[in-house]
């Protein structure tokens, strides 16, 4: 970790600042990337002096293109790419709308979609990288069904990471996509969601985004392709798929 160029994408609060922390903590310089300038400062001084603030809106690929060149002319290089930004929206299936579905596409794949694009150039140069994803246990197990948009939306991001994987390394080994997908998290993003929604920190069996950032810190180190963040999410996960039985045909 020590020495690396993190760039991490919805790093003013949550998963994003406790993340940026980390890998400051351990020798990393990083740089924090949201829309507010105020919060992302505030990141900025508990990261230390190996921090640099991009205000940028990474839902617009012009925007993710700025941040990777304003990047390489701050550091010369970037080794980890943190795509992070997110947003749930509370609605059930039957009521989604075009722009519900819209929206979370926007938010939770497109963002991530212009990270991938836009800083896989300068990995192929290099022959090195690494991308990590910040998905959900939504994106394996549709537990929540007012989290329906979001719940497909992260299904989508899992595949894209999959699918960019196998092809990128069938010609650059050395570039790794990884997958985090935690659980609850006491963070304000149920509080964010579009149409409102719970207050994720009232919800039983939560984590804290410190304790999502500590696993992510040890997939940056140990380029694990897929992790998730709890105890028993992989056999929570193959139980809900076993409890739908198989097609005997």
């Amino acid at each position: 970790m020590k020495n690396k160029i993190v760039v991490i994408t919805g790093a003013s609060g949550g998963i994003g600042a406790a993340t940026a922390e980390a890998v400051a903590m351990r020798g990393a310089s990083v740089v924090l990337v949201a829309r507010r300038a105020d919060a992302l400062q505030r990141v900025a001084v508990k990261c230390g002096d190996g921090a640099h603030v991009i205000v940028a809106d990474v839902t617009r690929r012009d925007e993710v293109r700025r941040v990777v060149n304003e990047s390489l002319a701050k550091f010369g290089r970037i080794d980890v790419w943190m795509n992070n930004v997110g947003q749930g929206i509370t609605r059930q299936p039957t009521e989604l709308t075009d722009e519900d579905i819209d929206e979370a596409m926007r938010v939770n794949v497109k963002s991530a979609l212009y990270g991938m694009q836009e800083v896989l150039p300068h990995f192929k140069s290099r022959k090195e990288g690494q991308i990590v994803n910040v998905s959900s246990m939504l994106g394996r197990v549709p537990f929540a069904i007012i989290r329906s948009a979001y719940n497909g939306a992260k299904h989508y991001l899992n595949a894209l990471t999959a699918n960019f994987r196998t092809e990128v390394q069938a010609t650059h080994p050395g570039i790794q996509f990884s997958i985090v997908s935690p659980g609850v998290v006491r963070t304000d993003f149920g509080l964010n969601a579009r149409h409102g929604g719970p207050d994720s920190r009232t919800f039983p069996e939560s984590q804290s985004a410190e304790e999502v950032a500590a696993v992510i810190v040890d997939v940056i180190e140990s380029r694990l392709p897929d992790a998730y963040t709890r105890k028993g999410a992989h056999d929570r996960v193959a139980g809900y798929y076993a409890s739908l039985g198989t097609d005997p045909a």
